[in-house]
């Protein structure tokens, strides 16, 4: 990757974890089943606490959460709002898989342009691949929104 990438995906996660997107506990959408998760990791200390409501189409309606942590972990909460807002659960789940993907990539990308493109602004977080210890602190907001989905009772337990 060129340094030039390089340094504006280290703006977008900069921006991201300076003006977060969702973040703020509140009420429901009308109308959506509910669903919470802390999740904490033990390595660096990071939290995460995500609200989501899913209606009975199956599709995101809400999306809120409050956590504190290193600038990726909460950027990357605040890309998964923006990403996961409004979908259906089988493109919630085909961007939660291709995170993973990237996340594992170590530093790689991904080898479908079109899947890594459909990630946006979560595309700026493969070079947070090339070190494992950070790869928790991009994912802790997409485990608590796997665990919240679940407990929306929209989903089995996968």
């Amino acid at each position: 990757m060129t340094s030039s990438m390089e340094q504006l995906y280290q703006q977008v996660i900069l921006d991201h974890a300076k003006h977060p997107h969702g973040r703020g506990l509140g009420g429901a959408a009308e109308g959506a089943r509910t669903g919470e998760s802390h999740q904490v990791n033990p390595t660096c200390g990071d939290e995460v606490t995500l609200q989501v409501d899913v209606d009975d189409a199956g599709v995101v309606r809400g999306l809120r959460w409050e956590g504190q942590g290193c600038s990726i972990s909460q950027a990357s909460v605040s890309v998964l709002h923006d990403l996961v807002l409004d979908q259906p659960l089988p493109t919630v789940d085909g961007l939660a898989g291709s995170f993973r993907a990237l996340m594992q990539s170590r530093g790689a990308g991904l080898d479908d342009d079109d899947e890594q493109e459909a990630l946006g602004d979560a595309a700026a977080f493969t070079g947070v691949g090339k070190y494992s210890a950070r790869v928790k602190c991009a994912l802790l907001g997409w485990v608590a929104l796997n665990d919240a989905l679940i407990k929306t009772g929209s989903r089995e337990d996968a």
